[in-house]
């Protein structure tokens, strides 16, 4: 397979083959730290360390090889200074960053990552992209995983039940439901939907063909009271998870900023991916990439949504539709490739998707008739008119059809279903 160049110039044939017994156990080290800063300044502080009782990623694909998302975390193995692990991914900070809140005062957030327990002392470095999409090294710690500071306590244990088992973790996409909003005498609904939601998942291409792939969990995870907050209504409840809709300010993005409290309960089963049903009936929903995706649970576009939002969450996708309904502001830099696969400035169309055009397609492309189910350079996304292109005149994570992820999408999603599960 090819791999993507990364800040470490580290090419496909270089990789060393890392094995997972050396250097881990078959368990989590969670990190949660603060991620605090401004539109121009960020630092990194640590929470605390906790040891969880599942590992659910690949103990083979142990080193990053997408360059996606906002942030990087590696981890070195102290003695002998070798990588032993990386992951990409994005959080809520830095879409709050780009807002006009962040241009007159600072916040913190509480984030995490989670690594495979180490056997021995590490060092963990995490990274930043600049304005020019370059890591830049803003933090690092050394963790002795003999530190009895590690806590083992778990704050929130529930039930956990598969939904749908396909095989050992470790070689499966593992994706943890959680319930939200719903109480204790709706977890029968809760469990339903997981249902529902998996039903509709495999309705989508290409999840259906990689049905084998995937493991589905839930968690039997009560709230007080039903539903989710709605702050610009003056409406709030008693929820587990704490998630809001008006994130940002945008009344339909429904996300949470208590992620303590999401991985205190993911940690119940083993998990690739967190998806989180809110039990409501109003259109809303959101995820960000490698850390958590949310969808409203009784909607009648929840199946498109559910679809749309999981293609953010798992496979680092853009949005490809034009709004000024985001509080987002300069989202993407117009003279750098954006890092998402599905997004290009035409700055760098070589290193997208310029192999799947046909030779006689103009780029741009016009949005024409002759090349309505073509792939080429659509002009028109990441919320704005100009000066960013899409693969294709439409697509899931564009318009408001379950099943029509375009052919750099669907590309973008089975490359890492494989990463997850060769």
């Amino acid at each position: 397979m090819k791999l993507l160049l990364s800040i470490f110039f580290i090419n496909s044939f270089l990789i060393p083959q890392i094995k997972f017994e050396e250097y881990f156990l078959d368990k989590t080290l969670r990190i949660d730290y603060f991620h605090t800063g401004n539109f121009e300044t960020e630092y990194y502080s640590i929470d605390e360390l906790i040891e969880e009782p599942f590992w659910g990623g690949s103990k083979i694909n142990l080193l990053d090889k997408f360059n996606y998302g906002k942030y990087k975390i590696t981890v070195y193995d102290s003695a002998t200074n070798n990588l032993i692990y990386s992951r990409t991914y994005s959080t809520l900070f830095s879409e709050w960053q780009t807002t006009q809140e962040a241009k007159s005062t600072s916040r913190s957030f509480n984030e995490t990552m989670t690594i495979p327990f180490p056997r021995r002392k590490v060092r963990v470095e995490f990274y930043s992209r600049n304005r020019k999409n370059e890591f830049i090294k803003n933090f690092e710690y050394n963790i002795d995983p003999q530190n009895y500071f590690i806590k083992k306590e778990r704050t929130k244990e529930y039930n956990s039940f598969q939904v749908l088992n396909s095989g050992e973790s470790s070689n499966k996409v593992d994706i943890v439901f959680l319930p939200e909003g719903y109480t204790q005498s709706e977890i029968d609904l809760f469990k339903e939907d997981c249902k529902k939601f998996v039903d509709y998942f495999f309705k989508s291409s290409p999840f259906i063909e990689n049905k084998d792939k995937f493991n589905f969990w839930g968690v039997e995870a009560p709230s007080k009271e039903s539903g989710t907050d709605f702050p610009g209504k003056g409406l709030w409840n008693r929820t587990l998870l704490n998630t809001q809709f008006y994130t940002f300010n945008t009344e339909r993005y429904l996300m949470t900023t208590d992620d303590k409290s999401v991985r205190d309960v993911a940690s119940n089963a083993p998990y690739d991916q967190i998806y989180i049903l809110v039990n409501t009936s109003e259109y809303g929903g959101g995820a960000i990439y490698n850390y958590y995706s949310v969808c409203m649970n009784n909607n009648r576009f929840e199946e498109q949504v559910f679809v749309h939002e999981f293609g953010h969450g798992f496979a680092s996708l853009a949005d490809e539709y034009v709004t000024d309904d985001v509080s987002y502001q300069n989202f993407y830099e117009l003279d750098i490739e954006p890092v998402d696969p599905n997004l290009t400035t035409l700055v760098d169309f070589n290193s997208k998707w310029k192999n799947l055009v046909d030779g006689d397609t103009p780029i741009p492309t016009p949005e024409t008739k002759d090349y309505k189910n073509k792939a080429g350079a659509f002009e028109g996304g990441g919320y704005v008119q100009k000066g960013i292109y899409r693969p294709m005149l439409e697509c899931t994570m564009r318009s408001s059809i379950a099943n029509e992820f375009c052919v750099v999408c669907k590309k973008a999603i089975q490359d890492m279903i494989d990463f997850y599960t060769e």
